[in-house]
Order: C-alpha cells, then sequence, then structure tokens
C-alpha cells in the first residue's frame, strides 16, 4: 500500500439509477461521466491531477491536493446545473439524471489491488449516501444537492469567494454508521422549515389560533343555537312591527286549510297590522 497523501475528494452520484433498465442505465452514465468532465475541465483541472474510480452509478475522484478546491466548488455549483438543465430538458422521463455530490478532503492511499483506503473517503462516502442528503434532492428543481464536508467548509466556503456564497450553505449532522458525521449542505436544509424558518414555523394541526369556526348549518348545535349562513341572514327581511302583521297579495288567502271568514276586511296586495280576529268578531286574537 502506498503512503497516504492529501487529496480533494469528489464524488457524484446518480438518484435512482436501480430503478432504469440496463439501456437507461446505460445512457446515465455516459452523461456523468460527461457531467464529471465537464465540470473538471470548467475547474482547470485536467486529467493528470485527478484519478478516477467507476462505482457503476457514481463516480469518485481523487484530485490533487494542488488544484483548486475554489475553482472546483465554483464549477459545481455553475456547470453542473448548467448542463443537468440542458440533458434534462430533452431526455424523457425515464432518462432524466439528478446527481447528488460531495466535496472533501483528507489523506488516501492506494493499496496492492488499486483500491482506495482512508477514514476521510469513507466520511465523504457516508455523506453521500446519508438520507439528508437524498431528501434535500428531492427537494430541488435544479437537479443538483451538493455536501461539502467540515474541513472544506472552513478552509475555502466561509471565506465568502467569488461565485461561492457562503450564506448559502448551511450546517448539518448526519446519521452513519459510524456515528454522527457534521457537514455543510448547499440550499435549504430539507425538513427545516418548522425549526429554523426565520420567518416562523407552520402552524401545528390542531393547536388553537384563537378564532372558532362558523358553525356548519347541518350540524345540531348550530341549528339549536340559531347560527345561519350569511347569506341566509342577508335575505331575512327586517323585524316587523309589534303585533301580528299578515300579507296578503290577492287570492282567498287560507290558514291551516280552511277559508278566512267573518267580518275581517283585508286589502289586496296590501298588508293588515294590528289586532286580527279569524272567525268572528270575538274570537281569540292571532
Amino acid at each position: 500500500m502506498t503512503d497516504p497523501v492529501s487529496r480533494t475528494i469528489l464524488l457524484l452520484d446518480i438518484e435512482k439509477y436501480s430503478d432504469r433498465d440496463d439501456i437507461e442505465q446505460a445512457y446515465l452514465r455516459r452523461m456523468l461521466y460527461d457531467v464529471a468532465d465537464r465540470t473538471l475541465e470548467r475547474a482547470g483541472i485536467d486529467e493528470r491531477l485527478r484519478l478516477r474510480a467507476d462505482r457503476g452509478d457514481s463516480v469518485m475522484e481523487l484530485i490533487d491536493a494542488n488544484a483548486s478546491v475554489t475553482a472546483l466548488l465554483r464549477a459545481l455549483l455553475t456547470e453542473v446545473p448548467t448542463q443537468l438543465h440542458a440533458v434534462n430538458r430533452m431526455a424523457s422521463s425515464s432518462a432524466q439524471i439528478r446527481l447528488r455530490g460531495v466535496v472533501a478532503t483528507g489523506y488516501v492511499a492506494v493499496d496492492e489491488h488499486d483500491g482506495w483506503v482512508g477514514s476521510d473517503l469513507n466520511h465523504a462516502c457516508r455523506l453521500l449516501d446519508a438520507q439528508l442528503l437524498r431528501a434535500a434532492l428531492r427537494e430541488r428543481r435544479d437537479d443538483f444537492a451538493l455536501c461539502v464536508s467540515e474541513s472544506v467548509h472552513t478552509g475555502i466556503v466561509r471565506h465568502g469567494h467569488a461565485g461561492i456564497p457562503a450564506e448559502d450553505f448551511h450546517a448539518v449532522t448526519v446519521d452513519s454508521k459510524n456515528g454522527p458525521l457534521r457537514a455543510w449542505l448547499h440550499g435549504p436544509v430539507p425538513g427545516a422549515g418548522d425549526d429554523h424558518s426565520e420567518k416562523g414555523g407552520t402552524s401545528v394541526p390542531g393547536a388553537s389560533s384563537g378564532e372558532r369556526p362558523a358553525p356548519r348549518r347541518d350540524r345540531p348545535e348550530a341549528q339549536a343555537s340559531g347560527s345561519q349562513a350569511p347569506e341566509a341572514r342577508a335575505a331575512r327581511p327586517s323585524a316587523p312591527p309589534a303585533g301580528a302583521v299578515f300579507h296578503f297579495d290577492g287570492g282567498a288567502p287560507t290558514f291551516g286549510g280552511s277559508l278566512v271568514g267573518g267580518d275581517q276586511h283585508g286589502v289586496s296586495g296590501g298588508q293588515v297590522t294590528g289586532d286580527v280576529h279569524l272567525g268572528g268578531s270575538g274570537g281569540e286574537s292571532a
């Protein structure tokens, strides 16, 4: 095994790769390699400064420590989303490519089987496989989610270099089989709206807001209290004057199926107010 040497570690992984058939997987791999090559070229990192390992649905790049990490991050934040948009706008739904990415630094050695060995590399792979990064990609519209290690944030991101807005990176802790790992996620943290939103969290279902809902007309309690819908209240005429009031619009009015008889006098099309007696002048008042 070689002596461990300092390297910048770049990992790129295709989302839902195993859900595709063989033809689609072959196409996605070509697109992944194109995106990786163009991004590294944009960062000024040629093939002499990097070593690539193929993991099927992802690529791993060991980049010479003398190559600019600042230029690499700038290219990842600008070039990768642009390339993915160009590819996906012409591809069918089954051929869409979305990527998770990790940038880390650390010491890596190469064993006798040309395998890569190092705890820093292991940590970078844990970040790539973290559920938090997968969830972040599901919420992204630009098809790319990037996470950087604590060392990359400390050495590069937090200083606010051109094209690398430090305020767009958020501290996260991801679970792994080696324990919690601290990292920095570019863009919004998934599921953090309720706890970390500067504008306040969303309302909790069932919590009181200080307002009482309007009763429904078909609810017994609403009928018992006399509550009515706004349109019903608007349609109800103003309160009549004291005493009984009968409206007659012509014809022979009846009450309970009986003809009104006796000495009553009505006005066709008008109204009668006051004490009205039905069935004779001495009956009970209505």
